[in-house]
């Protein structure tokens, strides 16, 4: 069964402090991020996220339904329950002010390369990706 998603890839620099990278990744380890925040994501139409990091350097991979659409689903996300809560909270760590939304502070990433690639993309407008399950 085939079926279509986006793709956004974004970045973010954390205060490049060893003790404030650290705690940054501890509150996103296994079972520490706050279940109303994942939740939110999910009700938005986020279908999975991943997080990489190097040095203080943040590149997130998030992936969504196949009709989302940035600006208004970030807007909506920004007003789930804890939302502004946990975006101040991680804002001690990045070099964002504490009142940034998710929305403003994850800069969208411009894709230059992929693998037989057929056409280009705008970054806001996420790729739109194909994924098969076994039915």
């Amino acid at each position: 069964m085939e079926y279509l998603f986006k793709r956004y890839c974004k970045i973010l620099t954390l205060k490049d402090d060893p003790e404030l990278l650290s705690q940054y990744k501890e509150v996103h380890a296994i079972n520490k991020a706050w279940p109303e925040i994942t939740q939110g994501m999910k009700e938005v139409g986020i279908i999975d996220m991943e997080i990489y990091i190097h040095g203080n350097i943040l590149f997130m991979i998030m992936d969504t339904v196949a009709d989302f659409d940035h600006n208004k689903n970030m807007l909506e996300l920004a007003s789930k329950p804890r939302q502004k809560e946990w975006e101040s909270f991680v804002s001690r760590f990045q070099n964002t002010s504490i009142d940034s939304s998710a929305g403003s502070k994850w800069i969208l990433m411009e894709r230059i390369y992929e693998m037989d690639q057929k056409k280009e993309f705008m970054a806001i407008s996420g790729q739109i990706k194909k994924n098969y399950r076994e039915a």
